[in-house]
Protein backbone atom coordinates (compact mmCIF):
# COMPACT_ATOMS: atom_id res chain seq x y z
CA UNK A 1 0.00 0.00 0.00
CA UNK A 2 1.34 3.41 -0.99
CA UNK A 3 1.43 5.57 2.10
CA UNK A 4 0.59 9.26 2.34
CA UNK A 5 3.83 11.01 3.34
CA UNK A 6 3.08 13.76 5.86
CA UNK A 7 5.12 16.65 7.22
CA UNK A 8 3.87 18.05 10.55
CA UNK A 9 4.65 21.71 11.35
CA UNK A 10 3.59 22.40 14.95
CA UNK A 11 5.56 24.31 17.60
CA UNK A 12 3.81 22.65 20.55
CA UNK A 13 5.87 19.52 21.19
CA UNK A 14 3.11 17.62 22.97
CA UNK A 15 0.68 18.21 20.10
CA UNK A 16 3.37 17.50 17.52
CA UNK A 17 4.30 14.18 19.09
CA UNK A 18 0.65 13.25 19.64
CA UNK A 19 -0.32 14.00 16.03
CA UNK A 20 2.69 12.07 14.77
CA UNK A 21 1.86 9.00 16.85
CA UNK A 22 -1.78 9.09 15.78
CA UNK A 23 -0.96 9.37 12.08
CA UNK A 24 1.70 6.67 12.17
CA UNK A 25 -0.91 4.26 13.53
CA UNK A 26 -2.80 4.56 10.23
CA UNK A 27 -1.94 1.87 7.69
CA UNK A 28 -1.95 4.36 4.81
CA UNK A 29 0.00 7.21 6.46
CA UNK A 30 3.57 7.95 7.48
CA UNK A 31 4.95 11.09 9.10
CA UNK A 32 8.25 11.66 7.29
CA UNK A 33 9.32 14.68 9.35
CA UNK A 34 8.18 17.11 12.03
CA UNK A 35 9.12 20.75 12.47
CA UNK A 36 8.78 23.05 15.46
CA UNK A 37 9.36 26.79 15.57
CA UNK A 38 12.69 28.19 14.41
CA UNK A 39 13.32 25.52 11.78
CA UNK A 40 13.90 25.98 8.07
CA UNK A 41 10.49 24.88 6.84
CA UNK A 42 11.09 25.14 3.10
CA UNK A 43 14.41 23.30 3.23
CA UNK A 44 12.99 20.45 5.29
CA UNK A 45 9.89 20.18 3.12
CA UNK A 46 12.01 20.09 -0.05
CA UNK A 47 14.15 17.29 1.37
CA UNK A 48 11.39 14.95 2.57
CA UNK A 49 8.99 15.63 -0.36
CA UNK A 50 5.70 15.11 1.55
CA UNK A 51 2.35 14.53 -0.12
CA UNK A 52 0.58 16.47 2.64
CA UNK A 53 1.85 19.23 4.93
CA UNK A 54 0.02 19.92 8.20
CA UNK A 55 0.76 23.44 9.46
CA UNK A 56 -0.34 25.01 12.73
CA UNK A 57 -1.95 28.37 11.94
CA UNK A 58 -0.75 29.80 15.26
CA UNK A 59 2.99 29.35 14.83
CA UNK A 60 5.15 31.70 16.85
CA UNK A 61 7.50 33.95 14.87
CA UNK A 62 5.98 32.90 11.54
CA UNK A 63 3.54 34.46 9.09
CA UNK A 64 1.60 31.34 8.19
CA UNK A 65 0.08 32.71 4.97
CA UNK A 66 3.55 33.61 3.66
CA UNK A 67 4.79 30.13 4.59
CA UNK A 68 1.93 28.50 2.68
CA UNK A 69 2.55 30.68 -0.38
CA UNK A 70 6.25 29.81 -0.33
CA UNK A 71 5.53 26.09 0.03
CA UNK A 72 3.11 26.12 -2.92
CA UNK A 73 5.65 28.03 -5.01
CA UNK A 74 8.60 25.76 -4.22
CA UNK A 75 6.74 22.44 -3.80
CA UNK A 76 3.51 22.81 -5.84
CA UNK A 77 2.73 19.09 -5.67
CA UNK A 78 2.44 19.18 -1.87
CA UNK A 79 -1.05 19.64 -0.41
CA UNK A 80 -1.24 22.01 2.57
CA UNK A 81 -3.70 21.63 5.46
CA UNK A 82 -3.96 24.26 8.19
CA UNK A 83 -4.65 23.38 11.80
CA UNK A 84 -6.10 25.72 14.40
CA UNK A 85 -9.10 27.17 16.13
CA UNK A 86 -11.87 28.99 14.23
CA UNK A 87 -10.28 31.84 12.23
CA UNK A 88 -11.95 35.02 11.00
CA UNK A 89 -13.66 35.25 7.61
CA UNK A 90 -10.80 37.26 6.10
CA UNK A 91 -8.30 34.72 7.44
CA UNK A 92 -10.17 31.93 5.63
CA UNK A 93 -10.13 33.77 2.30
CA UNK A 94 -6.41 34.57 2.61
CA UNK A 95 -5.81 30.96 3.58
CA UNK A 96 -7.45 29.44 0.49
CA UNK A 97 -5.97 32.08 -1.80
CA UNK A 98 -2.49 31.22 -0.52
CA UNK A 99 -2.98 27.72 -1.94
CA UNK A 100 -4.06 25.62 1.02
CA UNK A 101 -6.27 22.62 0.33
CA UNK A 102 -7.91 22.10 3.70
CA UNK A 103 -8.32 23.14 7.31
CA UNK A 104 -8.64 21.01 10.42
CA UNK A 105 -10.13 22.50 13.56
CA UNK A 106 -8.24 21.55 16.72
CA UNK A 107 -11.55 20.45 18.21
CA UNK A 108 -12.05 17.94 15.37
CA UNK A 109 -12.53 14.25 16.12
CA UNK A 110 -9.84 11.75 15.17
CA UNK A 111 -12.13 10.49 12.41
CA UNK A 112 -12.53 14.01 10.99
CA UNK A 113 -8.80 14.65 11.27
CA UNK A 114 -7.83 11.47 9.43
CA UNK A 115 -10.63 11.87 6.89
CA UNK A 116 -9.52 15.38 5.98
CA UNK A 117 -5.95 14.22 5.31
CA UNK A 118 -7.11 11.34 3.12
CA UNK A 119 -9.48 13.57 1.13
CA UNK A 120 -6.87 16.29 0.58
CA UNK A 121 -4.30 13.69 -0.47
CA UNK A 122 -6.77 12.63 -3.18
CA UNK A 123 -7.02 16.20 -4.45
CA UNK A 124 -10.23 17.21 -2.70
CA UNK A 125 -10.53 20.67 -1.11
CA UNK A 126 -11.81 20.34 2.46
CA UNK A 127 -13.14 22.92 4.92
CA UNK A 128 -15.14 22.06 8.04
CA UNK A 129 -18.84 22.99 7.68
CA UNK A 130 -18.49 25.88 10.13
CA UNK A 131 -15.65 27.40 8.11
CA UNK A 132 -17.42 26.81 4.80
CA UNK A 133 -20.38 28.77 6.13
CA UNK A 134 -18.11 31.60 7.22
CA UNK A 135 -16.41 31.76 3.84
CA UNK A 136 -19.80 31.50 2.13
CA UNK A 137 -21.07 34.54 4.04
CA UNK A 138 -17.93 36.54 3.23
CA UNK A 139 -18.13 35.69 -0.46
CA UNK A 140 -21.83 36.44 -0.71
CA UNK A 141 -21.48 39.83 0.94
CA UNK A 142 -18.86 40.98 -1.55
CA UNK A 143 -20.42 39.35 -4.60
CA UNK A 144 -23.85 40.85 -3.94
CA UNK A 145 -22.34 44.30 -3.43
CA UNK A 146 -20.58 44.00 -6.79
CA UNK A 147 -23.62 42.52 -8.52
CA UNK A 148 -21.36 39.92 -10.11
CA UNK A 149 -22.36 36.62 -8.60
CA UNK A 150 -24.79 35.55 -11.33
CA UNK A 151 -22.04 36.05 -13.88
CA UNK A 152 -19.92 33.43 -12.14
CA UNK A 153 -22.39 30.81 -10.95
CA UNK A 154 -25.68 29.91 -12.57
CA UNK A 155 -28.45 30.64 -10.07
CA UNK A 156 -32.23 30.50 -10.35
CA UNK A 157 -34.28 33.64 -9.72
CA UNK A 158 -35.37 32.30 -6.33
CA UNK A 159 -31.78 31.39 -5.39
CA UNK A 160 -30.66 34.92 -6.25
CA UNK A 161 -33.42 36.32 -4.01
CA UNK A 162 -32.35 34.08 -1.15
CA UNK A 163 -28.67 34.97 -1.63
CA UNK A 164 -29.48 38.65 -1.13
CA UNK A 165 -31.49 37.89 2.01
CA UNK A 166 -28.72 35.69 3.39
CA UNK A 167 -26.28 38.54 2.83
CA UNK A 168 -28.67 40.76 4.79
CA UNK A 169 -28.37 38.37 7.72
CA UNK A 170 -31.87 36.84 7.63
CA UNK A 171 -32.45 33.38 9.06
CA UNK A 172 -34.18 30.61 7.09
CA UNK A 173 -37.42 31.27 8.99
CA UNK A 174 -37.25 35.01 8.28
CA UNK A 175 -36.53 34.36 4.61
CA UNK A 176 -39.51 32.00 4.43
CA UNK A 177 -41.78 34.63 5.92
CA UNK A 178 -40.49 37.36 3.63
CA UNK A 179 -40.88 35.25 0.47
CA UNK A 180 -44.08 33.56 1.67
CA UNK A 181 -42.70 30.05 1.24
CA UNK A 182 -42.14 27.13 3.61
CA UNK A 183 -39.02 27.03 5.78
CA UNK A 184 -38.08 23.60 4.44
CA UNK A 185 -38.21 25.06 0.92
CA UNK A 186 -35.75 27.75 1.96
CA UNK A 187 -33.47 25.07 3.45
CA UNK A 188 -33.57 23.22 0.14
CA UNK A 189 -32.63 26.37 -1.79
CA UNK A 190 -29.82 27.17 0.66
CA UNK A 191 -28.49 23.63 0.24
CA UNK A 192 -28.48 24.05 -3.55
CA UNK A 193 -26.73 27.41 -3.26
CA UNK A 194 -24.08 25.94 -0.98
CA UNK A 195 -23.58 23.06 -3.38
CA UNK A 196 -23.04 25.43 -6.29
CA UNK A 197 -20.69 27.73 -4.43
CA UNK A 198 -18.87 25.44 -2.03
CA UNK A 199 -18.32 22.41 -4.23
CA UNK A 200 -17.73 23.93 -7.63
CA UNK A 201 -16.32 27.42 -7.51
CA UNK A 202 -16.00 28.68 -3.96
CA UNK A 203 -12.27 29.31 -4.19
CA UNK A 204 -12.50 30.99 -7.58
CA UNK A 205 -15.32 33.25 -6.40
CA UNK A 206 -13.45 34.12 -3.21
CA UNK A 207 -10.40 35.17 -5.20
CA UNK A 208 -12.49 37.04 -7.76
CA UNK A 209 -14.48 38.99 -5.21
CA UNK A 210 -11.39 39.92 -3.23
CA UNK A 211 -9.63 41.09 -6.39
CA UNK A 212 -12.68 43.17 -7.31
CA UNK A 213 -12.71 44.73 -3.86
CA UNK A 214 -9.07 45.81 -3.96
Amino acid sequence: MKKIKILVIEDNRVLRDGITAMLNEQADMRVVATIGSGNNILLKASLVKPHVILIDMGLRNFKEISVIESIKEKIPEAKVIGMGFVPTQSDIVEFVEAGASGFILKVATVKEFIGTIRSVAQGIKVLPPSLAGSLFTHVIEHAVKKGKITNIVRMTKREREIIVLIADGLSNKEIAQKLNIATHTVKSHVHNIMEKLALHSRLQIAKYTRDENN
